[in-house]
């Protein structure tokens, strides 16, 4: 065997693999893992070119997988292109209308500003009174010269000051299409500037210039610059395609894949990266006949690695989140005694757009594409899995079919989907972000019970951890942390303790767990001799440490492919 380029020694090699063997050392060679095993074993592959990498401590883990990422809503939604009004940097709408009052000094009357980050369990005056929301006289006290829309940190709502109000012809007269909401002042009947859902925000959208091609490119390489960094691999960008072409400024825009393929053609995609494709438009509701028109047009970019860049699928919009009282819920909201929520895809009742949403994955699925279906109440993800189960009987054999989000599962769905091998795709930091201010809307029991890792895991349902960045950091660290702990991010308290999991399960959901999304569970997504040299090397042991201080544990190298692509 050759000398080994890289050699690790002197910490713990956590490999995930199918016996979560923790080793000494690990080496690579040619971009390829080549021994894992003790330090006496792998020194036996130095040479007088090797690179010894001594860990001190530290550990190696197979290299992060985002399994569901916007990364062109991060780089478009980040700083200079966007004033930042998120937690920490804002702490109060006062601070909100300082950071946007700052902006205004520097462009000229009519440019629009855009913001994003912001969320109300964080802001001061609503945490000290409740039922204060963000209002568009906040905005207005910044400016009224400028048109204002500030994205809330999960990219459901919108909080526009007048201008942006009058810009987008939004009145006291205007509607939200079915399942959004324009928010009007019960006392006026006017719009307070908050929209609600992609519906209602679509009403404003609309008029917000669309990124170029170069701020595309400006977008991918500031995402990878924070992605790189902190050990992060391989992502899924789960949403681009002509139905995204309006969303949140482009950011979901089907160009992203045009850049993409420019990246991976000039070396400059510094992760591996799925795509699924977007077809109909979210802020309306989607049919079986935008996927069937969609893929019959799609024409993929031709002469690249798959192994880099791979169009994987197709995305689809079942239903909303339970905070906007959008998720199709089993039982009534806590908040709302009349409210279920439903789907949002084609028909004029329930049943005839649960037939809808089946054609539509069924449609997919007969294409050869695996489906990612965004749904979150738990009727809506019930409908998603007979629509999975249903669409395999024909096709692909292993279609890797997978729930998005999916906050509330049945003990029933949960079996079927562990049977059906029915991927889900969660994220634990949102459960944290949203603590128990959920309990309002769903009630303590559903909060409690939402994203219960536990049980998942132990039915043996396929599981891959996200960010679905930039709705939260791109952290795994926080990420892995919250699954753990289950404790809100705003005060501190568990919610459902008995759906814990352990620091070693929620790596592997980070690792290997988006490997076999991937379909590439054979090559990639833990340390094993013949696997690819993707690898992610912290400054302490995650198995070693507290839970509660996961977030600092340092990234200290990142690895793609055996070659070092960051080095702190």
């Amino acid at each position: 065997m050759p000398h080994a380029d890289l050699v690790f020694l002197g910490g713990s090699v956590i490999t995930v693999d199918g016996r979560d063997r923790v080793t000494e050392a690990l080496a690579v060679v040619d971009g390829r893992i080549a021994a894992v095993g003790t330090e006496t074993e792998v020194r036996e592959l130095c040479g007088p070119k090797t690179r010894i990498v001594e860990l001190d401590g530290g550990a190696v883990l197979p290299g992060i997988n985002d399994s569901h990422l916007h990364a062109f809503g991060v780089g478009l939604n980040r700083p200079p292109v966007v004033v930042d009004v998120g937690f920490p940097r804002v702490r109060s709408i006062a601070e909100v209308t300082a950071a946007v009052r700052e902006r205004a000094r520097e462009l000229p009357e009519g440019t629009w500003i855009r913001g994003t980050g912001w969320d109300a369990a964080f802001l001061a005056e609503c945490q000290a009174d409740p039922s204060r929301s963000p209002d568009r006289a906040d905005l207005d006290a910044a400016t009224t010269a400028h048109p204002v829309v500030l994205e809330e940190t999960y990219g459901h709502s919108s909080w526009l000051n007048s201008a942006a109000l009058r810009a987008a012809g939004i009145d006291a007269d205007t509607v939200g299409p079915p399942g959004s909401e324009v928010v009007k002042d019960p006392a006026t009947g006017q719009p307070t500037g908050l929209l609600r859902e992609f519906g209602a925000q679509a009403l404003v959208h609309a008029h917000l210039p669309s990124a170029d091609r170069e701020q595309r490119r400006t977008a991918l390489r500031t995402t990878l610059d924070v992605l790189t960094p902190l050990g992060i691999t391989s992502f899924t960008d789960p949403a681009l395609g002509p139905g995204g072409d309006g969303q949140l400024g482009g950011a979901f825009h089907q160009e992203g894949i045009e850049v993409y393929a420019e990246f991976a053609r000039s070396g400059e995609l510094r992760a591996r990266v799925n795509v699924l494709l977007l077809f109909g438009d979210p802020d309306k509701a989607a049919t079986a006949r935008d996927i069937e028109d969609g893929l019959r047009e799609f024409r993929p970019p031709q002469g690249i690695d798959p192994a880099r860049l791979r169009i994987a699928g197709v995305k689809i919009f079942a239903d909303g989140i339970p905070p906007s009282r959008t998720a199709w819920m089993t039982e009534p909201y806590e908040c709302h005694p009349d409210a279920y929520g439903s789907l949002v895809v084609g028909g004029d009742s329930e049943a005839a757009r649960e037939a809808e949403l089946a054609a539509m994955i069924a449609a997919a699925h007969e294409a050869g594409y695996q489906v990612g279906t965004h749904a979150t109440g738990d009727r809506a993800v019930d409908a998603v899995v007979a629509a999975y189960v249903a669409a395999a009987r024909t096709g692909e054999p292993d279609p890797r079919h997978y729930v998005i989000h999916g906050d509330l599962l049945s003990q029933e769905t949960i079996a079927t989907m562990a049977r059906n091998r029915i991927g889900l795709n969660p994220q634990p930091a949102i459960q944290s972000a949203l603590g128990e201010l959920l309990s309002e809307v769903i009630g303590e029991e559903r909060t409690a019970r939402q994203h219960a890792m536990r049980g998942v895991l132990d039915a043996g349902v396929p599981l891959a951890f996200s960010s679905d960045a930039p709705v939260t950091a791109p952290d795994w660290r926080a990420g892995i942390a919250a699954a753990v702990l289950r404790e809100s991010k705003a005060s501190g308290k568990v919610i459902g303790a008995e759906h814990r999991i352990g620091v070693l399960e929620a790596i592997r959901c980070y690792t290997l767990g988006g490997a076999w999304q991937d379909h590439a569970e054979d090559w990639k997504g833990s340390l094993e001799v013949g696997k690819v040299a993707d690898l992610c090397v912290l400054g302490a042991d995650p198995l070693a440490v507290d839970p509660h201080e996961l977030p600092e544990v340092p990234v200290r190298m990142t690895v793609l492919d055996g070659e070092v692509v960051h080095e702190a």
